[in-house]
């Protein structure tokens, strides 16, 4: 396998895995990485795909967000979303972007990396629920459990307070859970 940036003529493909992994919200998230990958710079952000035989098979997207600390504003990465073709799912796809990306990411001095996900999952690569560490969610729709951080070496103990979602993720009303029956 073989893991790299993404390059502008993989947006299909990458676009095609989210609609393929996410099923009924794959439009949703495909939409969202369309409108993300806008704001993804150089040393600011980070789209990789991984490739299985010249194929790409996976993808994950770190972007900036804010923490809202005492001191001062603090840009974080929000890890969001990952996604690995239904054929290709664990076989350590997802495992290896994610960790590839956190070693970028931290070579580049992000102190913290926040996301929505399953706690069993993400557990395996380092992740810790938010709130036992001083952290609170940018929405009461995300679960407890689900609202994560991993705390890279640029953090420092005084980094607390309130994850603050870019904007796209607000306007393509992909954060927490929605109650489907209210």
């Amino acid at each position: 396998m073989h893991l790299r940036e993404e390059l502008p003529s993989d947006r299909e493909t990458v676009r095609n895995i989210h609609l393929r992994a996410f099923g009924d919200h794959g439009r949703v998230v495909a939409d969202l990485v369309d409108t993300l990958r806008d704001t993804v710079t150089p040393g600011d952000g980070l789209s990789l795909v991984a490739e299985d035989d010249g194929q790409i098979v996976g993808h994950v997207m770190f972007t900036r967000s804010l923490l809202d600390a005492p001191r001062r504003l603090v840009p974080v990465q929000v890890l969001s979303p990952l996604a690995v073709m239904p054929e290709h799912q664990k076989r350590g796809v997802g495992s290896a972007l994610v960790q590839r990306g956190l070693k970028v990411l931290a070579d580049r001095a992000v102190p913290l990396v926040f996301l929505e996900g399953d706690p069993g999952y993400y557990s395996r690569l380092g992740f810790a629920p938010g709130g036992d560490q001083g952290f609170r969610k940018p929405s009461l729709r995300i679960p407890d459990g689900a609202f994560q951080v991993i705390r890279l070496p640029g953090y420092e103990t005084w980094m607390t307070g309130t994850l603050v979602y870019a904007e796209p993720f607000w306007r393509h009303d992909a954060v927490g859970l929605r109650d489907p029956g209210a």
